[in-house]
């Protein structure tokens, strides 16, 4: 598939008229919010979303015909469920982010969640009525602790009410975004929404700071997307017996990129409690050196490894997307703990692989593929056996 097919928002950004670079800022986050879940647009969302940012069409008229695409297929591939979800979601999130209205209320992130589901979820804009445990690579497969049901209304009213009332005045903008992205992390921890809760949060947040008068930059929420969900992981997991503590920092450090324009290195690896040895954040990155500030990250992501294991889970993935079991059968191995603990783990925390559903770990057509650092390495190798040869 030719990549020109896909959009190249920056140029829209940089050279197009105001209406265009606004349309495209829109489209540049509804889609990328997607890789939250481990969803993908269609090249036909993205032809679609080219019309309206040029003017073509209205965002409304961009929805409806992405509504009606899936409507009319007459073939159907096993990923359509999915990526006929990421299509309508990022129209309906597209149209929020090109409008200012915003409703400051537990009623307005109902309206929030709804208008971005609307035609996805039967549930879109109601609260859950269960309790809700989702495993966390970035825990080591554990779950953070999210709110009990039956305490969600007044939960969101009570975290709603305390940041309404906080005074922000005589706070310098290190202080102002520390306390924003707890905020943020608390509202997110709530979650009160059976599926699309980071999705909700994010445009929730991004509408939230303009209102507070913030010129956002939302590319990061297009290109960390999934750091951004593993930031609001780190920020809210407790857990006293393995040693690990709530760490805001990480979506500090986000936030202070969003807000500051900061250039402060964002690796998804650097996350994950309690790594195999060899995978813990290097001494020199800002998080080790001092806890209590958020400065330029220093430390290079080098794609070379020395880790033979990952050097071979990347040669059977290669341009593919594996299963657990295909790449088990790929590498010769029968021990599944030994895989995941020896291979998949440390390729995942060392940001050679990911997850096709990051947010759903356990989905049942979970599969792996390289990411951009592991086919950068992949290709190499490719290269240099050919040099050989």
């Amino acid at each position: 598939m030719s990549d020109q097919l896909y959009i190249n928002f920056d140029e829209y950004i940089r050279q197009g008229e105001p209406a265009q670079r606004e349309r495209a800022d829109a489209w540049r986050v509804a889609i990328g919010l997607q890789a939250v879940d481990g969803l993908k647009t269609s090249e036909y969302l993205h032809q679609t979303a080219r019309r309206n940012i040029e003017g073509e069409i209205t965002i409304d008229e961009a929805r409806e015909l992405v509504k009606q695409y899936y409507v009319s297929k007459t073939t159907h591939g096993e990923d359509d469920a999915d990526k006929e979800e990421a299509d309508r979601v990022s129209g309906n999130i597209a149209k929020l982010l090109q409008t200012d209205a915003f409703t400051y209320s537990v009623a307005g992130l109902a309206a929030i969640h709804r208008a971005i589901f609307e035609g996805v979820f039967k549930h879109a804009g109601r609260f859950r009525d269960y309790d809700i445990s989702k495993k966390e690579w970035v825990l080591q497969w554990d779950s953070v602790l999210y709110g009990r049901w039956q305490d969600l209304k007044m939960t969101i009213e009570y975290d709603l009410e305390q940041e309404r009332q906080f005074d922000y005045t005589g706070l310098d903008k290190g202080q102002i975004i520390e306390h924003l992205a707890r905020f943020v992390a608390g509202l997110w921890q709530i979650h009160p929404f059976a599926e699309g809760n980071t999705r909700a949060t994010a445009v929730f947040t991004i509408k939230y700071l303009r209102y507070l008068g913030f010129s956002v930059n939302n590319d990061l929420f297009e290109r960390h997307s999934w750091y951004f969900r593993n930031a609001l992981v780190r920020a809210n997991y407790r857990n006293v017996v393995k040693g690990v503590e709530r760490e805001p920092l990480f979506l500090i450090r986000f936030f202070r990129n969003l807000l500051l324009g900061e250039n402060n290195e964002l690796k998804n690896r650097y996350m994950m409690i309690n790594p195999p040895e060899g995978h813990q954040m290097p001494e020199n990155t800002p998080q080790v050196q001092d806890k209590h500030r958020i400065s330029t990250g220093q430390v290079q992501d080098k794609i070379h490894t020395d880790n033979y294991n990952i050097i071979g889970i990347i040669k059977v993935i290669e341009f593919q997307q594996l299963s657990a079991k295909e790449i088990m059968t790929g590498l010769q191995l029968k021990g599944r703990d030994n895989f995941l603990n020896l291979y998949l783990l440390p390729a995942i925390a060392e940001g050679y692989v990911r997850l096709l559903y990051p947010d759903k770990p356990r989905h049942p057509r979970q599969k792996y593929l390289l990411t951009v650092k592991g086919l950068a390495l992949y290709k190499e190798m490719l290269e240099r056996k050919e040099g050989e040869v």
